[in-house]
């Protein structure tokens, strides 16, 4: 076995289906015998939805989706951004988890890989199944397998940051009652004692979610210990409805010290636990794309084992500046009284100028500093196409532009060539991975052959 995938959420399926793409042997293996139905995420946004487009699933997620398109605006944090008129617009998707993974796992099995539903990770080598404990032989182990990652214990990599003393409660609910209230606005409603959330995304469902400094309690969470809560905030009840789903965190801010121990790698929230929502889901599927491609190039031979460290230099300080933007969401959401209310004005005020704006639209829309190739369309053997077309095939990708045999040649054997007219085209010709990030744009053979053999090329 190349490739044992500790984890079947979101993440560890994106990594599944892309190690199959590019050619490698994969198991995913899940502890809980049956898929989780909590709606953890309703959503994704930002770059993402860009590489689901390289990788022809975006039509089938947006088939299902509640909403798909270009986010006209989104909170950071209790402040509101206002996207209208933005230069480069956040696409987004409103899709909750559960469908997500459904349709991921249906690509990876698609592909090739094997799922195992009921086996835990005992060690770095043996796995606990249904039927007992058996030798697990994989080349690679790469823990998707949440905050309290068993594999990132196992590898002996750190995992600081601080816990808040924040308890959040979330719950959906089924009613027939009006959502809203002239004294409970759609979102966060603000009180001495904390916040309470009621808003909604699908008709007929409520999501109400409450805040308050509290321990957290033994257990699974109650629909009383649910009500008790929103008592204490607001001062009253509040008409819920039949609960269709409750859970309690508590928000924490970490990061991994590493993304690589040796044969290990860790990806999603066992590499990254975020203090404010929007941001984890994104990140830790880019990380499935950035980690897939190149692992599949290690175990077919394609590349060596050095492009494995550009895992963590790339994807490591993404997390860690989506840590501080998080970080600094949280604060204006917690911070109480007379100073809170002059911080968030401010912040409003200042991330209202269009400067600002496209500074926190870009953070949200992904903290990855490295070029990618914009979608352009093509004229290809006479017939109209886009790069998102070309690239579902995860490989890397020549584009050239010129007609250049040179180019052509330059590129090597690995290379999926693609000759095209483009009257937008940016240089004679492109080189991007299967990530899309560009390594080479130019005219210049002697420079594309370097980029070819360039680390993280």
């Amino acid at each position: 076995m190349d490739v044992a995938v500790i984890g079947a959420g979101p993440v560890g399926l994106m990594l599944a289906a892309e190690l199959r793409l590019g050619g490698a042997e994969v198991v995913v293996l899940e502890r809980r015998a049956t898929p989780d139905e909590r709606p953890r995420a309703n959503g994704l946004g930002g770059r993402i939805v860009e590489q689901l487009d390289h990788r022809g699933l975006l039509a089938r997620f947006r088939a299902e989706a509640a909403f798909a398109g270009p986010f006209p605006g989104f909170p950071f944090g209790p402040v509101p951004l206002n996207f209208a008129g933005l230069d480069t617009p956040m696409r987004g998707l409103m899709l909750q988890q559960p469908r997500m993974e459904a349709l991921l796992a249906e690509r990876a099995v698609e592909l090739g890989a094997e799922i195992r539903r009921g086996h835990e990770l005992a060690d770095l080598d043996t796995v606990r199944g249904p039927d007992g404990s058996y030798r697990l032989g994989a080349r690679y182990v790469v823990g998707c397998d949440g905050a309290h990652s068993r594999v990132r214990e196992l590898a002996g990599i750190g995992f600081p940051g601080t816990t808040d003393d924040e308890l959040m409660r979330l719950g959906h609910f089924r009613t027939d009652l009006p959502l809203f209230t002239s004294e409970l606005r759609r979102g966060w409603n603000r009180r001495p004692g904390g916040r309470v959330l009621v808003t909604s995304l699908t008709p007929g469902v409520l999501i109400a979610g409450v805040r308050e400094v509290a321990p957290e309690p033994a257990g699974e969470p109650t629909l009383e210990e649910f009500r008790a809560a929103v008592r204490r905030v607001l001062g009253t009840d509040l008409a819920l409805g039949e609960p269709l789903w409750l859970s309690r965190t508590v928000s924490s801010a970490r990061l991994a010290e590493r993304y690589r121990a040796g044969r290990v790698f860790l990806a999603g929230d066992a590499a990254h636990v975020f203090p404010a929502g929007g941001s984890s889901l994104n990140v830790g599927l880019l990380d499935a794309v950035n980690l897939g491609w190149k692992l599949a190039a290690v175990v077919r031979g394609a590349a060596g084992e050095s492009l494995l460290d550009s895992y963590h230099a790339e994807r490591h300080p993404v997390a860690a500046r989506t840590l501080t933007q998080t970080r600094v969401q949280a604060l204006l959401d917690r911070l109480t009284g007379e100073d809170g209310d002059a911080l968030r004005t401010l912040f409003g005020e200042l991330a209202a100028l269009p400067p600002a704006t496209r500074h926190l639209a870009g953070l949200l829309r992904d903290a990855d500093e490295l070029p990618y190739v914009p979608d352009l369309p093509l004229t290809v053997g006479g017939r109209a196409t886009r790069v998102a077309e070309v690239m579902r095939a995860a490989r890397p990708v020549l584009f050239d532009f010129a007609g250049r045999a040179d180019l052509r040649e330059a590129a090597g054997p690995d290379v999926k060539i693609v000759t095209a007219d483009c009257p937008e085209a940016p240089a004679d010709a492109l080189l991007a991975r299967p990530d899309g990030v560009i390594v080479f744009s130019g005219d210049d053979p002697a420079a594309l052959r370097e980029a070819m053999t360039a680390p993280g090329r």
